[in-house]
């Protein structure tokens, strides 16, 4: 499987690992088990088996790409086990980069095209049902973040290419300061 990601400034990317952490801490599921080096917190755009990239370089001058989070979302992972995200809100500049993304890419799974695509950062898997008040009692109510990278991730080899990345001042801007208004980046 390959996917077309999103990733983010450091202070957006600190704040899901605390996530991951809080749920770690309390007994429960969480991505802070998977130590892979690529495994980053991320917003997936597209994936699928055969999924072709072609040329997308040009995409990525979006970046940076204001976000904002809006509470929990749920997704079913098999009998009575769960995936727990974090809702991402489907602002137009988020709508028009994952749209002109699905215009140059084919391959990808229904789940990921336009019109069917819910946009969220994965906090947990398989998470049993009867375990999901409490893990949503353990996460920060932090409202907004930075996307400064695309990347593409290959499950076959286990690695990650860089698409395309915000320039140098948004990066520097995402490792020290706030960061900027999601309305900003629309």
């Amino acid at each position: 499987m390959r996917s077309v990601e999103l990733t983010f400034g450091e202070s957006t990317d600190s704040s899901i690992r605390t996530d991951w952490a809080r749920l770690s801490e309390a007994g429960l599921p969480s991505l802070a088990t998977h130590t892979s080096p690529s495994n980053r917190p991320h917003i997936t755009l597209a994936a699928g088996n055969t999924l072709d990239t072609g040329s997308v370089q040009d995409l990525w001058s979006e970046l940076p790409l204001g976000i904002r989070f809006s509470g929990l979302v749920v997704f079913p992972a098999g009998p009575g086990k769960y995936v727990l995200a974090r809702l991402v809100v489907p602002a137009a500049g988020l709508l028009r980069l994952h749209a002109r993304l699905h215009q140059q890419c084919t391959g990808s799974y229904e789940n990921t095209l336009p019109d069917a695509w819910t946009p969220h950062v994965t906090l947990a898997r398989r998470i049993p049902g009867h375990l999901l008040g409490p893990a949503m009692d353990a996460l920060d109510r932090r409202t907004e973040g930075l996307c400064i990278e695309a990347r593409l991730w290959d499950s076959s080899t286990r690695t990650t290419t860089t698409l395309g990345a915000a320039p140098r001042k948004f990066k520097r801007e995402a490792l020290g300061g706030p960061p900027r208004p999601p309305e900003a980046c629309l």
